[in-house]
């Protein structure tokens, strides 16, 4: 059974989304401001945090980035009335899995962890090898020539995704539905911005992340002339 912390300071809306995830079979932890999440996830692991934006004490954004920094990698949703692609843009940069706008319905909230912990549960418990990069999917850690990579979330969400699809052009708009969500509201520079840090991050590697003009961007093995 998954378990999911929902933090959300008004009680009627955190009840009424703690009702359908505790009728789907998931074991629910409510807390109602920043503080007291923060606290909760340092002495107990969750697979779902589903996050107010503005909250009492530390806003979502405030524990997003405050667990992140820590490790944590849970999935992490972003509830929140603001709707600006600028407001957007700079959730997923510190780390948000998903983005959920008010007013919203609680069956799409539902379905969206559904589809977040299905995708996490096929993840495969081996590692990936090309050239001299190494990616332990179950650890969801990754390696140059033995040395350990610092990535966010997203950034191994995405290398994971170029390596699982190598040596294939992968167009912007397929990288940003796979990886950010088919219905995340913002352009495809997300995508180019991360391309941008990974590329940076392989520097000095056999694998680099080429682009494929007009269409999108692949990863591949450098060959010795290179």
């Amino acid at each position: 059974m998954a378990k999911i912390l929902l933090i959300e300071d008004e009680e009627n809306i955190r009840k009424i989304i703690a009702y359908d995830l505790i009728k789907s079979g998931y074991d629910i932890t409510e807390c109602g401001d920043g503080k007291e999440a923060i606290e909760q996830v340092m002495k107990e692991d969750f697979d779902v945090l589903i996050i107010d934006w503005m909250l009492p004490h530390y806003s979502g954004i405030d524990i997003v980035k405050k667990l992140r920094s820590e490790g944590k990698d849970s999935i992490m949703i972003m509830l929140t009335a603001r709707d600006d692609e600028s407001d957007i843009l700079y959730a997923f940069e510190q780390g948000v899995d998903d983005y959920v706008t008010k007013p919203f319905s609680p069956r799409e909230l539902l379905a969206r962890v559904n589809a977040h912990l299905k995708r996490q549960q096929k993840k495969q418990d081996e590692k990936h090898c090309i050239g001299d990069l190494i990616m332990d999917m179950k650890r969801r850690e990754a390696f140059i020539k033995d040395e350990q990579m610092t990535l966010t979330k997203k950034e191994f969400d995405l290398l994971e995704y170029f390596v699982q699809n190598k040596n294939i052009v992968l167009s912007r708009d397929s990288i940003l539905n796979d990886i950010w969500g088919f219905d995340y509201d913002g352009d495809t520079r997300i995508v180019d911005v991360h391309v941008f840090k990974l590329r940076n991050k392989l520097n000095g590697s056999s694998v680099h992340i080429k682009s494929s003009r007009g269409v999108g961007y692949l990863l591949e093995e450098k060959h010795e002339a290179e």
